[in-house]
């Protein structure tokens, strides 16, 4: 069976590969995440695939079976006819389950112990002792809006750190199969919540938490899915964080509940121009910490090892007639 990589190489990983028998191995010699034509003789005959983007003469691929990307996002594999072709794909869903949960933790202690003002007075030599900078988060709620498997890293951590956890999901919480997880992270049985709401109960959820935070993808559904309506809803001391997608949240909504003192504050990784305008107002709010969408992202010292774990996990699966980690349905493919 053949085994094309555009990736960059893992030396751990591939000897891993070449312990299971009957596989040949070829490297693309200089991987890149780009769409690009890559030479007939070395993937017309591909079966299992290693990449971010498919060739642009993937359909000379006749003997492509199997194809794992390196991104949990997967648009660039839509329209390429692999349900017609009978190609199994897989996503990365998962590797920046741990980077990003962190990134909420982290952030709703700044947020909580006001550490943007501390390090101003830092720079300012200002010696200041409020108690607004020793507040705790232990004992506050967190609602987390979408229960995948950032949710669930997020709310292990909180639970970790003494904090009430509310979800807030579309269908309830059940037990995930299947998908790539970090050994010793997440909430793989649903166990960790204290409260669950389903959308019925949207409003209850919001008005009960302290902080929000959005574990859900980008999607038609979802744009705009938090607009002023929602932002009255929470408690004037609430903080709303976003590393899922900007426009999750309405920008000129947010705009007026942060000046307009609606809520307390946010922390926002995901944003609505890339990169954001020197002179948008969010850079200046005193209430808001902005980071340029690095909650998670390739660069992520672990991404790699995380990636080829799923993809050497696969290959054998798939050679053993094994269900697959992060097998997307064929239908969202088309």
């Amino acid at each position: 069976m053949k085994v094309v990589i555009d990736m960059p190489v893992s030396d751990k990983f591939i000897r891993q590969l070449k312990t299971i028998p009957h596989l040949e191995l070829v490297l693309i010699d200089k991987p890149a995440e780009t769409e690009r034509l890559l030479p007939s003789n070395i993937i017309r005959d591909c079966n299992l695939f290693f990449t971010t983007f498919l060739p642009l003469n993937h359909t000379e691929m006749t003997e492509l079976k199997f194809v794992q990307i390196s991104s949990s996002g997967y648009k660039q594999l839509c329209g390429k006819q692999l349900p017609e072709r009978n190609v199994i794909a897989c996503n990365a869903l998962g590797v920046f389950d741990v980077p990003i949960a962190e990134w909420s933790i982290s952030m709703m202690i700044n947020l909580t112990r006001d550490i943007k003002k501390l390090l101003h007075n830092q720079d300012a030599a200002i010696w200041e002792r409020s108690s607004r900078f020793q507040n705790e988060i232990r004992g506050k709620v967190v609602g987390i809006w979408g229960y995948g498997g950032i949710g669930r890293e997020t709310a292990r951590l909180a639970k970790a750190f003494g904090m009430q956890v509310h979800i807030l999901t579309r269908a309830g919480i059940s037990a995930r199969a299947n998908t790539y997880v970090v050994s010793g992270t997440g909430d793989i049985l649903g166990n960790y919540p204290d409260k669950v709401f389903t959308e019925e109960a949207k409003e209850e959820f919001l008005r009960g938490i302290d902080f929000l935070i959005l574990a859900m993808p980008h999607t038609r559904d979802t744009e705009g899915i938090i607009g002023e309506k929602e932002l009255k809803l929470l408690n004037h001391d609430a903080f709303i964080l976003n590393p899922a997608r900007g426009p999750l949240i309405h920008e000129h909504a947010l705009l007026k509940a942060l000046t307009e003192n609606w809520i307390a504050g946010a922390a926002l990784d995901t944003h609505y121009y890339y990169p954001m305008p020197d002179d948008h107002p969010l850079w200046k709010m005193p209430n808001v910490i902005m980071t340029p969408h690095i909650s998670g992202s390739s660069a992520n010292p672990k991404f790699l090892d995380r990636v080829w774990e799923i993809f050497v996990i696969n290959v054998k699966n798939f050679i053993e007639g094994k269900p697959v980690l992060n097998q997307l349905h064929q239908e969202s493919l088309k």
